[in-house]
C-alpha cells in the first residue's frame, strides 16, 4: 500500500511542475500537466515503497484517492508512467548541468568552485527527488529495450560531466587510468543518500554537501 495521499503529493512537491514540463505532440492545458506530475509523485512513492513489479494501477489510483478508469485518462500503462517518470526526472538532471555552468560563468567561478556547484546543486534535487531518484536506480531495467537507452545514456552523459568537472577541478590527480574510479567514489557518496539522510534530521543535505566538498579537497588536492 503507498503510503501518500495526493493531498500530501500535492504538499511536497508543490513548484515541481513548472520545471519538468516537456514538449508533447499537443498542447495540454496547466491543470492536465500538473495532474500528471501528480501522479508521477505518487506512482515514485508506490514503485519505493513496494517495488516497480509489486506496485498495480490499482494501487496507484487509490494512492491518488482516484479510480483506475480516471488513472488511464493520463497514462496508457504503468509503463507508461514509469518511462515519463524517468524521462522528465533524468532531462532535470542533464538541466542542472547546464544551469550549473551558466552559473559558474555567471559568477566567475574557477574549476573547483564550479564543480562544488554541481554537487551542491545535485544533492538539493536529490533532497526533494528521493522517490524519483530510487526509480532511477531501481527500475530502469523494467523499460522496454528503446526506452531503457534513452534513459541509460542520459545516466551516461550525466557520468561524463561528472567526470569533466573533476578533471578540470583536479587534473594533477585524475588520469585515465583513475578517472572513473574516482567519479564513481563520488557518486557512490551522494547517490544513496535517499537511504539514510532524511530532510529535517541531524544533517541537512546543505550540510552534507559541504562535507563531500571537503572530502574532495582534502583528498585529491596535490600537495605542492
Amino acid at each position: 500500500m503507498c503510503r501518500w495521499t495526493l493531498f500530501s503529493m500535492r504538499t511536497a512537491w508543490s513548484g515541481r511542475s513548472a520545471r519538468s514540463r516537456r514538449t508533447m505532440a499537443r498542447p495540454k492545458s496547466a491543470s492536465h500537466e500538473l495532474r500528471r506530475e501528480e501522479i508521477l509523485d505518487i506512482a515514485a512513492q508506490c514503485f519505493a515503497d513496494s517495488s516497480y513489479p509489486a506496485a498495480s494501477m490499482n494501487d496507484i489510483a487509490a494512492a491518488g484517492g482516484t479510480s483506475k478508469a480516471r488513472l488511464y485518462h493520463y497514462y496508457e500503462s504503468k509503463e507508461a508512467i514509469l518511462f515519463d517518470l524517468l524521462d522528465r526526472y533524468t532531462q532535470r538532471l542533464l538541466g542542472l548541468i547546464g544551469e550549473t555552468e551558466a552559473v559558474a560563468q555567471r559568477q566567475d567561478l574557477d574549476d573547483r568552485g564550479s564543480l562544488h556547484e554541481l554537487i551542491r546543486r545535485f544533492l538539493i534535487e536529490y533532497e526533494s527527488s528521493a522517490t524519483r531518484h530510487v526509480a532511477l536506480l531501481n527500475d530502469t531495467k523494467f523499460l522496454g529495450e528503446t526506452q531503457r537507452a534513452l534513459i541509460v545514456g542520459r545516466q551516461r552523459d550525466v557520468v561524463a560531466a561528472f567526470t569533466r568537472f573533476l578533471k578540470r577541478a583536479y587534473p594533477q590527480r585524475l588520469t585515465t587510468a583513475n578517472q572513473t574510479a574516482l567519479t564513481m567514489m563520488l557518486f557512490g557518496m551522494i547517490n544513496w543518500t535517499f537511504t539514510w539522510l532524511r530532510p529535517g534530521g541531524a544533517m541537512s543535505y546543505s550540510a552534507f554537501a559541504d562535507e563531500v566538498v571537503a572530502m574532495l579537497e582534502r583528498g585529491l588536492q596535490v600537495e605542492s
